[in-house]
């Protein structure tokens, strides 16, 4: 693998506004880089958008613009939702970029060399939605083509097509062989069903002009595009630096690949990122170890009338906007639940309700009541300064052992990208730490002058385990953890790598400041709860 952690999402498709999952995928992605450079790896995040293909141009001729103008619209959408959920990439892909419509070409030129790449004629059904031909594996038990596939039409016509018929075995062998390639892994049976009848077909991956315009020329055919999804998959190497020139301002290729993950939604496993994206590869000659792993995320769910759940969907008018539930609810509220409340690979119930109750119980009232209490009582009763206090008894031993035990909880988890797993074990050691209050009430103790020790060292814990829980949070709420650690006083604490994080972070002699509220408890209204 390579030295750099390099990261990617699918890129958002601009034939429509960004939804909760969108949004999801992006923090999810973002959240787990966010944990690599914590670990002191160096990270690459990649994500972007797909502006080519038919319905592209459907909806732009729908509107009486050129399709560049109606992409470039619906771009700045989702860049202004990534920018508002604090989503910190590196890299930006739009596949109407110049540099990525070179490698596209370079890609097809070469393998249309190597013969992987032939033109033949070709009658069926076509999915205008999906934008794929058809084969009578995809009409349902009733014989007819699913709602699924959209205006389902017949078309005769000359494409060219890629040979993946040829690579089959090899995938089939890859997928089964691999512990690493689908994650999660109950998501590879699906995979290796599919391949089962892989080796049947080629993929067309050409559409004739006289029907579409808008897509990357053939270099070899000026009279075919190329099909939405060999364009898109190649945003992965080629704003990596694929074949690239020193004048496109690219990262290093080789310093990137092999990519750690791509971060893709289960509807579009199968078959473009499970079966086209490795046997592009494969026949460009990448090895097996180069084939980036594909970390599947599942779906948000709504509850229907009926109490069941129907996925989220623009035709049933049921698609949640991140953006109107950022500016209600705040970003830190929707980045914690968009990872508290799944499992990673799972589908999950949206529910508004769960996401007051998520940030009110976990982060208004365990670590804002944590930190304002370790906060306040410091400044009342120690002059704003951690003391030495050398009290020590079962309980202050209980609580620093904790700290470790999250530690390596948390570290599993989130190697394995269950972040909602990880959320867990801090917020257990953040309970701990109230408990621990509990027993000890520091504000009774202020009353006594004989009980001073004790005092000094009960809030030195607690001022501890908040500084603590600045650290691990971060990669979930930055925004949050910074306005922490400036009333901790703290601000070194942002540079601190998982590995030096120790229990006297903050030593003694060091002066905090009067806490603030960072997360403002959220009130629904009637009709919202």
């Amino acid at each position: 693998m390579s030295d750099v952690f390099y990261i990617s999402t699918a890129i958002d498709y601009t034939n429509g506004s960004p939804h909760i999952g969108h949004a999801y995928e992006k923090v999810l992605a973002d959240v787990i880089a966010r944990y690599q450079r914590l670990k002191g790896k160096e990270v690459y995040f990649l994500t972007g958008v797909d502006q080519h293909g038919q319905k592209v141009q459907q909806s732009a001729e729908k509107e009486g613009v050129h399709p560049a103008t109606f992409v470039k619209k619906l771009t700045k959408k989702f860049v202004k939702l990534w920018d508002l959920l604090e989503v910190d990439y590196d890299g930006w892909a739009e596949t109407i970029d110049e540099r990525h419509k070179l490698c596209v070409q370079k890609i097809l030129t070469q393998l249309h060399e190597q013969g992987q790449i032939y033109k033949k004629a070709y009658k069926g059904h076509y999915s205008v939605r999906q934008e794929q031909f058809l084969t009578d594996r995809e009409r349902n038990e009733a014989g007819e083509f699913g709602p699924e596939w959209g205006e389902v039409v017949e078309l005769e016509e000359e494409n060219y097509y890629f040979r993946l018929s040829e690579h089959a075995t090899w995938l089939k062998d890859f997928v089964e062989n691999s512990d690493d390639f689908i994650i999660p892994s109950l998501r590879k049976s699906e995979v290796l069903n599919v391949l089962d009848r892989a080796g049947e077909n080629d993929l067309c991956i050409s559409r004739p002009k006289a029907r579409l315009r808008w897509g990357i020329e053939f270099p070899f055919d000026p009279e075919f595009v190329t099909y939405v999804w060999f364009d898109a998959l190649i945003n992965y190497i080629s704003f990596a630096g694929y074949q690239a020139s020193e004048e496109a301002d690219l990262p290093e290729f080789e310093k990137l690949w092999p990519a750690q993950l791509h971060v893709i939604g289960k509807d579009i496993m199968v078959p473009a990122h499970a079966v086209y994206w490795p046997t592009m590869l494969h026949a460009m000659g990448f090895t097996d170890e180069q084939i980036p792993s594909l970390l599947v995320h599942g779906w948000w769910n709504l509850k229907s009338k009926d109490g069941g759940t129907e996925k989220m969907s623009k035709s049933l008018g049921n698609v949640v906007d991140p953006v109107e539930l950022a500016e209600k609810f705040g970003v830190d509220a929707v980045r914690y639940y968009l990872v508290r409340d799944i499992h990673t690979g799972k589908d999950s119930d949206f529910d508004v309700e769960r996401l007051v109750m998520l940030f009110n119980t976990e982060l208004a009232n365990n670590l804002g009541n944590l930190c304002n209490r370790a906060l306040n009582m410091t400044k009342r009763f120690l002059g704003g300064e951690l003391v030495a206090g050398e009290f020590e008894d079962e309980s202050c031993a209980a609580l620093r052992a904790k700290l470790p035990e999250c530690l390596e909880r948390y570290t599993t988890a989130m190697d394995s990208y269950k972040v909602s797993d990880a959320l867990a074990a801090v917020i257990e050691y953040i309970t701990a730490a109230n408990i621990f209050a509990e027993q000890h009430r520091p504000w009774e103790l202020a009353k006594d002058e004989e009980q001073k020790e004790r005092l000094a060292s009960v809030l030195n814990h607690m001022a501890a385990v908040t500084a603590h829980a600045t650290v691990l949070l971060n990669p979930i709420v930055p925004t949050a953890c910074e306005r922490l650690r400036a009333q901790l006083q703290a601000p070194h604490l942002a540079d601190l790598k998982l590995a030096d994080l120790k229990w006297d972070i903050l030593p003694v002699g060091h002066a905090t400041a009067k806490p603030k509220p960072v997360f403002p408890r959220i009130q629904l209204d009637k009709e919202e709860g």
